[in-house]
């Protein structure tokens, strides 16, 4: 299996008065000519482009199963029933066709990855792109543990103490020195928008082929899993003609990056869910090896995509394996 380096970044904080520092103009320059590009790439994309999006969390680790927050700044490897989750998940997964593989740059990730990867009938020798936008959630700066005394992080009920002592809910407190929520959204945009650039532009470049054999394939392997169901395409167009899927993507990251992710296509993107899911769930975070999965439509002249989520944290492949804490 093969990787490449990190595809960008840790989006750098704006200080206090919200105002971007001197040294960091030029990568905003950037950042704007970037969507602008992405905004244009999309009023211009002909037709319509479709493609899948399985977001999977990683295996156990120790720290998880002691609930310890990990965060950035701890970068533990999987457990023994963490592996198992991960070969689990790959064979959950086997006969899924995926054209593009994205992971967190952290051990965790990293070792999910490859365990799926292993049981991949169609995948095992893809290129895993490893991008640090997709990382956990920074609960703590290198200066706060050092200043609180943590060596190893904080247990979760400390966190929760902390929150409640400053009258916050925990999921949306913020440690001293750690990333709001907001900072990790930012993230997640980032990520979702160099994705769809990505494929987007792919698929430009490809209209001159025959895709329909292709395409008939990806969203078949994902259909024999996941509740698709048989009009899932022409619920983004009334006659029904919505093209096959241009791409399929596996992204593996972390739980409270998925949280946001999920938030960021909540109420940001206005995402279609199941209308079986509460709020809570929606809310909730991934068990390890969770799977969600979502369907991404481009109409030619939208700059925003329609999304439709298919299933929130699927669970059911670890059964008969230890469950994650």
């Amino acid at each position: 299996m093969a990787a490449e380096p990190a595809g960008g970044g840790v989006r750098k904080r704006r200080g206090a008065a919200g105002a971007v520092p001197g040294g960091l103009c030029g990568v905003w320059v950037k950042v704007r000519a970037a969507r602008a590009a992405f905004a244009s790439l999309c009023r211009g994309a002909g037709g319509m482009t479709r493609f899948a999006l399985t977001v999977v969390r990683h295996g156990e680790t120790r720290l998880n199963k002691e609930k310890i927050l990990q965060g950035q700044g701890i970068d533990e490897p999987l457990s023994e029933t963490g592996f198992k989750q991960a070969a689990a998940a790959g064979i959950f997964l086997n006969n899924v066709k995926f054209t593009h593989i994205f992971s967190s740059d952290l051990v965790r990730t990293k070792q999910t990855v490859h365990g799926i990867l292993e049981k991949s009938k169609f995948c095992k020798d893809m290129t895993v792109k490893y991008d640090s936008r997709l990382r956990e959630r920074a609960f703590l700066s290198v200066g706060s543990l050092q200043k609180y005394g943590v060596a190893e992080g904080w247990p979760l009920s400390e966190l929760r103490a902390m929150a409640k002592a400053a009258g916050q809910e925990c999921p949306v407190f913020t440690p001293p020195g750690g990333e709001t929520l907001d900072e990790v959204k930012m993230r997640g945009k980032d990520f979702f928008e160099f994705l769809c650039q990505l494929i987007l532009k792919e698929a430009g470049q490809n209209e001159q082929f025959s895709q329909e054999a292709l395409s008939d394939c990806l969203e078949s392997s994902l259909a024999e899993i996941f509740p698709l169901g048989k009009n899932c395409a022409s619920q983004f167009n009334s006659d029904g003609g919505a093209p096959g899927l241009a791409a399929s993507v596996l992204v593996v990251s972390h739980g409270a990056y998925m949280r946001s992710l999920l938030d960021y296509f909540l109420t940001d993107l206005k995402c279609s869910f199941p209308v079986t899911l509460s709020r809570s769930e929606l809310t909730s975070v991934s068990p390890n090896t969770g799977m969600s999965v979502f369907i991404i439509n481009f109409e030619k002249g939208e700059v925003k995509p329609t999304t439709q989520c298919v299933c929130v944290n699927l669970q059911g492949h670890l059964t008969g394996v230890t469950k994650a804490h």
